[in-house]
């Protein structure tokens, strides 16, 4: 079987002008990238916005495992095979960092023969947008670091700042550094540390943004320290807002490209699943909808995490209304959720999928509590037997979520013909009664309860006294009437990684809050979760290389 980027590399592209073309974007509002890529105006808005919406469908997962899942594949290979039937379809992605793509992960584009081209772009420097805001986010920390050499005319307390710097590469040695260090003229010494760039509140606000002057306003709210009297500090408070949106301003025009057959696709914004939102932002899903019958979208992780804040936070700004969610599953990774070993999962296990399927069961369950249609697509390996995927088509069944196999890392749009009608049948003869599950008026304590008991089935939550002391706070500064953003492992629906399947009997532990004021919500930490990763022991970048004619290899 050939690789990801070998299939990629051999594909037959349109130019993206004709790609545009066919979806109604004209060629004046194309700002092109070479022949592949081009980013879309924001003007367009104005000629668009009158237009009748699509229908959105949110693919999402089940906890992801090493078994793999293929959600983004699943997502591409949707959108190909809604255009093989008659569907004028879109898809929206994120960006793919390069932080993972040069770590464990590899290239995020899809899989298989249900892929976004160009491959290589799109898993590199792409148009741009992330080295956008990775030089904005550095620039309010330079910014903040000169104003307390100049002076700290804000009477700002060094021990109270909480915007870090960014990067985008996976670099564990910068999680926590000392800055200013030197001769008196290098700056104020203080403790300061690293994030990945998609884990910078700039992301998120880019991905919520609506337009530029949303955009803007959004980005002087965020709090980037306090002051000696404990009350925040913005953007605004430095004279930094403006400099920042200059920064940003062709950031936020979405990236036009195509699936290997032709399928318009834009991926635009990369906001991390876990610390942030996890999808794409909320001007590609506009102007999809505007353009489109369908729009295929995805959010990050499994339905726990990605389409619990898809649901509470995106859509719930964004005035969405999801038709239909899309959760993907596979034979393998419920058997690993039953506790099976990896090296033991392709071996038939009727026993161990029972147990396992309890981790779907509970996405759909939690799906249906905002009232969305649910369809399962089983992602299908080889080695799945038909007695495995009779248990779980009767077993999705008895729940009212259809489930049907999926094969299009092997075939394209044309291994997803089937899941397009099934996702068309639930879009035009089920009614979504689209709702968040909480009051953002309701306490943080509220909220955060309702997250962990109704979506992850937990007994109750604990609260550090850390986190009470910022919960008051926000609550003191008129910040606490915001959406809850879980920063949480994507592996279990508990906060212990180890909890597979579907853990009962287990008790959610916040042990601090943060504030991000200017994408509008509060982010609520449980466990240990990274906002710098590291690199593994051997680094994707390790087997990658490129020849005298600049073909890359090894990019996945």
């Amino acid at each position: 079987m050939k690789t990801d980027i070998q299939i990629a590399q051999e594909s037959t592209m349109k130019h993206i002008k004709d790609v545009a073309k066919e979806i109604g974007i004209n060629e004046d509002e194309l700002e092109l990238f070479g022949e592949y890529k081009a980013k879309i105006s924001m003007d367009i808005w104005d000629r668009i916005k009158d237009n009748k919406d699509g229908k959105l469908v949110l693919v999402t997962a089940i906890n992801p495992t090493p078994a793999g899942e293929g959600k983004t594949t699943t997502n591409v290979g949707l959108s190909m095979g809604l255009n093989k039937i008659g569907k004028k379809t879109m898809t929206t992605l994120r960006e793919p960092s390069l932080g993972p793509s040069f770590g464990i992960k590899g290239g995020a584009a899809g899989g298989g023969y249900a892929q976004v081209v160009p491959m290589e772009d799109i898993n590199l420097h792409f148009t741009g947008d992330i080295h956008a805001i990775t030089t904005a986010h550095n620039l309010l920390s330079a910014l903040l670091d000169n104003h307390l050499h100049q002076g700290n005319k804000l009477n700002i307390d060094p021990r109270r700042i909480v915007w870090k710097r960014v990067l985008d590469m996976n670099d564990r040695a910068l999680r926590n550094i000392i800055v200013g260090l030197g001769r008196r003229a290098d700056g104020v010494p203080r403790q300061d540390g690293f994030d990945i760039t998609v884990a910078s509140e700039i992301m998120a606000i880019l991905c919520l943004a609506s337009d530029i002057s949303d955009l803007k306003e959004r980005l002087g709210r965020m709090i980037v320290a306090y002051d000696h009297d404990k009350k925040p500090v913005t953007a605004d408070d430095l004279d930094a807002t403006g400099a920042l949106t200059i920064l940003l301003k062709d950031a936020i025009k979405p990236n036009l490209v195509q699936t290997l057959e032709n399928t318009p696709a834009i991926i635009h914004g990369g906001p991390f699943a876990n610390i942030a939102h996890g999808t794409n932002s909320i001007v590609a899903t506009k102007f999809g909808l505007k353009l489109a019958d369908y729009v295929v979208t995805e959010a990050g992780f499994g339905a726990d995490l990605g389409a619990e804040k898809f649901f509470n936070i995106v859509s719930r700004f964004a005035g969405f209304k999801p038709a239909v969610t899309v959760i993907v599953a596979t034979v393998r990774a419920l058997k690993l959720h039953g506790g099976v070993p990896k090296n033991d999962l392709n071996e038939e296990n009727i026993d161990a999928l029972k147990k396992g399927f309890e981790n779907l069961e509970k996405h759909i369950e939690n799906v249906q509590k905002f009232g969305v249609p649910v369809v399962v697509a089983i992602n299908q390996f080889p080695t799945d037997t038909d007695a495995e995927l009779k248990l779980i088509e009767e077993k999705c069944t008895n729940m009212g979520a259809e489930a049907v196999l999926s094969e299009v890392w092997a075939k394209g749009g044309e291994g997803g013909i089937e899941l397009a009608k099934k996702v068309v049948d639930a879009a035009e003869n089920k009614d979504s009664n689209y709702a968040p599950i909480y009051d953002v008026d309701q306490s943080i304590e509220k909220k955060i309860e309702t997250i962990a008991k109704e979506i992850y089935g937990a007994d109750g939550v604990e609260f550090s006294k850390k986190a009470r002391r910022e919960m008051n706070k926000l609550a003191e500064l008129g910040l606490d009437k915001m959406p809850i953003c879980m920063a949480k492992t994507q592996y279990s629906f508990s906060d212990d990684p180890s909890l597979l399947g579907r853990p009962s009997g287990f008790t959610v532990t916040i042990r601090d809050l943060r504030i991000s004021a200017g994408a509008g919500f509060i982010v609520a930490l449980t466990g240990d979760i990274m906002t710098m990763p590291g690199l593994p022991k051997v680094p994707a970048a390790n087997k990658m290389d490129i020849d005298k004619d600049g073909k890359i290899e090894g990019l996945f």
